[in-house]
């Protein structure tokens, strides 16, 4: 369990580091993008502010020519938020505003020779301004430069802004995917948990089944060993042995049944048979059983019914069945087998008159190792048959079903469905 929560919490780790792998390349691509795009506006926003100041340039050009008096000068009037405008004349002489810095001055000069000028500049206060300047003719022929600075601090406000909202969102989404990941862990490992859990149990139970014969055996063989020889007394162990051995054999029979069942490895045939024939077989196996224990064995309704399985599987299955009906129930008593089709399914049924079984044993009865305390006290077993039978009942697309009622008997329906049916 203790590895099982370490590996919950490892996968848990995996998930959310791969999803803020994710997001720092998603999120540094996207502020890469976001601000070449920034970039992109506040150079754009520039040459519009610079294109105004050419225009009103031209404006109090054309003013100045033809003024007989005090004239507004569009330049002064030209007033564009967050952004510095400049107008130079030729050699970089400042018009508007009458002085400028030198810097601005020095891009004045580049774009007077170039066409055009950009600069960043950092100030003392770690703020980058960004400057563009462009040249332009006047009316009359005479050269301008235009230039228009804007502080890059803007962006970074935006930057602000938007890094917040995504790190809001960026932990939101963390914290979603931290849980369900931990969630989907669970879910995932919980069918391994019940795999881990099962095998400790079955392990633990078929240690218990498995040492009781194996101590009986070396007891006996040690108690022999040191013991005179005598045939009589030495008959008698052996024969023990023989009962011991033979049922620690019945028992591994069953484990390695079950295990080859678990992994798949055990084959099993489609062939099309006549499951009456398949039962009645069965039948005439247990005789001898039933007639040593002075219980009778009896078919009842027997209609032919044909099926897809796997002959020795499905005989094993009816022996199961009728062992243990023949094993629970008391001298005197009796077993039936019917076998009926109805609605395109073969149900094979077998009755007995056996000390029956508690309800609330019912649910456990096919759990591997499971026994009440009835059934141990009436005869030896391991508790695997009902087991071996559900998985046949499973791989041939078979219910097996049981009711019973302490004292009055057990009833085990198992349904087929017929060849060729759905």
């Amino acid at each position: 369990m203790q590895s099982l929560a370490g590996l919950r919490l490892r996968l848990t780790a995996w998930y959310a580091g791969i999803f803020v792998s994710i997001l720092a390349l998603l999120g540094g691509g996207l502020f890469f993008a976001i601000g070449h795009r920034m970039s992109q506006q506040l150079d754009a926003s520039l040459r519009t502010a610079a294109a105004a100041l050419m225009q009103a340039a031209r404006i109090r050009e054309a003013e100045l020519a033809g003024a007989k008096g005090v004239v507004a000068d569009a330049v002064d009037e030209l007033h564009i938020p967050d952004r510095s405008l400049y107008l130079f004349a030729v050699g970089a002489t400042p018009i508007k505003p009458a002085e400028a810095p030198d810097w601005v001055r020095e891009a004045a000069r580049e774009a007077e020779r170039a066409g055009t000028a950009r600069r960043d500049l950092e100030t003392r206060e770690d703020h980058i301004l960004r400057l563009y300047a462009e040249r332009f003719t006047g009316a009359n022929g005479t050269v301008y430069v235009a230039a228009a600075v804007a502080d890059r601090l803007e962006l970074e406000y935006e930057y602000a802004s938007l890094i917040r909202a995504f790190a809001a969102a960026a932990l939101a989404a963390l914290l979603l995917v931290a849980g369900g990941g931990y969630v989907l862990t669970r879910q995932s490992t919980a069918p391994i948990e019940r795999s881990m859990e099962h095998m400790r149990r079955f392990m633990a139970d078929a240690a218990h089944e498995l040492r009781t014969p194996i101590t009986l055996l070396r007891t006996r063989a040690e108690v022999a060993a040191g013991q005179a020889r005598d045939s009589t007394r030495d008959t008698t162990t052996f024969q023990a042995i023989e009962r011991e051995a033979g049922r620690l054999g019945a028992i591994v029979g069953e484990l390695l049944t079950l295990a080859r069942a678990d992994a798949g490895e055990r084959p099993v045939k489609h062939d099309v048979l006549f499951l009456d024939d398949t039962a009645a077989s069965a039948v005439e196996a247990v005789r001898t059983l039933a007639e040593n224990k002075r219980v009778s064995v009896e078919i009842g309704t027997f209609e032919e019914a044909h099926v897809t399985g796997d002959p020795a599987l499905l005989r094993e299955l009816f022996l199961i069945v009728l062992d243990n009906a023949i094993k629970f129930t008391p001298a005197g008593g009796g077993v039936r087998l019917d076998v009926s089709v109805a609605n395109g399914h073969a149900a094979v049924v077998v009755t007995d008159s056996g000390i029956g079984i508690p309800a609330g044993e019912l649910p456990h009865v096919f759990e591997r190792f499971y026994r009440g305390d009835a059934a141990r006290r009436a005869a030896e077993g391991a508790g695997l048959g009902l087991a071996i039978a559900r998985w046949i009942a499973e791989v041939h697309g078979a219910r097996i079903d049981i009711a019973s009622e302490p004292g009055a008997g057990t009833r085990v329906r198992m349904t087929f469905p017929v060849a060729g049916s759905p």
